[in-house]
């Protein structure tokens, strides 16, 4: 055996003694740097959770264990960029008077301050002076942003339009004037929540250009199916695509790792299902219309609990579970999540050494589901050994 042979390895077994090191003492991500070995970095997964003020009584235990971002969700803006603070002049905006009385528990982790528009009209206008519209958010959010203590602004602007290429110019220049002032107020990091289909579709998401802008981008791979849906499905699917439905988590996942670094991606897993009503009792059936409803993962296990001739099926393609049950002559069909989906979507994100995950949304969740979170968020990326 040569001497630059046992070099070498006495170089790599050094390392991977300090990375044991480092996992026992569960420091924050760390970087290893070696004139001979390749730099590279070593990091625990960031988990965000997504706390909106309509649930903030529902989230009432220590999410500290499972999380590592809390992002209080949220403060709707107007079509100028400017925070809406009321919805008409007797009423106060909710997210906005939630925000104002301080109404939510901080669970020990960073804070970050989302702020919302899914208005497709509002959004154009909004981009349609990108620059003015940018400046006119900072301004409002600024100060909040340093009387509350937020270190992230998180930009969940929703659009589903198609766009032409001076919309996608104009939605990244908006991104970047923002993202800019962040940086030089000092007042944190910012992340981009996208809708899946925009990677394949052509929407306002310039999905290259906007992740070499952000901190971080929240892939919101859920409602696949929806209330809307005209037949019963998988809420995230992790797989299927091509075959029983158009598109799946995996896929949009392969598809976001085209335009961006992983570690930038968080896969969005949402804690809740949805509840359809159907004349059939086969799985994705049709879907009886008005008949629809969120459905909390608490709720779910609940009602599981309590009948006897109810009882939850893995589906084998999507990996999300399903229950049936007939009522009042029809059906009630019911896909939601759980910590056996937890642990495949979890596995999912590691398999493709993403950034983490982001949770949608503290207090639909059940008794179980959060557990697997707790051991991933202590979890090491060795990626960037090899």
């Amino acid at each position: 055996m040569s001497k630059i042979f046992l070099f070498i390895l006495f170089l790599v077994a050094g390392a991977l003694s300090a990375v044991g090191f480092i996992y026992i003492l569960g420091t924050a991500p760390v970087r290893f740097d070696n004139p001979i070995l390749t730099t590279f970095d070593v990091k625990k997964p960031e988990i965000v959770g997504f706390l909106p003020y309509w649930l903030v009584s529902k989230a009432d235990k220590d999410y500290s264990k499972y999380i590592t971002t809390l992002t209080y969700f949220g403060l709707t803006l107007n079509n100028d960029g400017t925070v809406k603070k009321l919805n008409n002049p007797q009423e106060e905006e909710p997210g906005w008077t939630a925000l104002k009385a301080d109404k939510y528990q901080k669970y020990n982790a960073k804070q970050s301050l989302l702020v919302v528009s899914g208005d497709d009209g509002a959004i154009g206008d909004m981009i349609s002076n990108p620059v003015a519209s940018a400046n006119n958010l900072i301004a409002d959010v600024a100060p909040i942003m340093k009387d509350k203590g937020f270190t992230d602004l998180n930009l969940d602007i929703e659009s589903f339009m198609d766009a032409s290429e001076s919309a996608r110019a104009n939605f990244t220049l908006f991104v970047q004037t923002v993202t800019l002032q962040i940086k030089d107020r000092k007042l944190g990091t910012v992340t981009l929540d996208l809708i899946p289909i925009s990677l394949v579709k052509s929407k306002i998401y310039d999905a290259k250009a906007l992740s070499s802008i952000v901190d971080r981008i929240v892939l919101m791979t859920y409602d696949y199916h929806y209330t809307g849906s005209l037949t019963t499905g998988a809420v995230a699917p992790l797989s299927g695509a091509g075959t029983t439905i158009e598109y799946d988590v995996e896929t949009a996942v392969k598809e976001a790792l085209k335009a961006m670094p992983a570690d930038k991606i968080l896969l969005g897993i949402p804690l809740y299902g949805y509840e359809w009503e159907t004349i059939g009792d086969a799985s994705e059936s049709a879907t009886i219309p008005g008949g629809s409803s969120i459905a909390s993962s608490g709720r779910v296990a609940d009602l599981l609990s309590g009948c006897a001739t109810c009882s939850a099926v893995m589906d084998p393609v999507s990996r999300e579970p399903y229950v049936i049950y007939p009522e009042n002559g029809y059906f009630n069909q019911i896909y939601f999540e759980n910590e056996a989906s937890m642990k495949e979507k979890i596995a999912l994100a590691q398999t493709y050494h993403l950034g983490g995950v982001a949770l949608w949304a503290l207090g639909y969740e059940d008794a179980t589901m959060l557990t697997p979170l707790s051991t991933y968020k202590n979890t090491l990326d060795l990626s960037g050994l090899y």
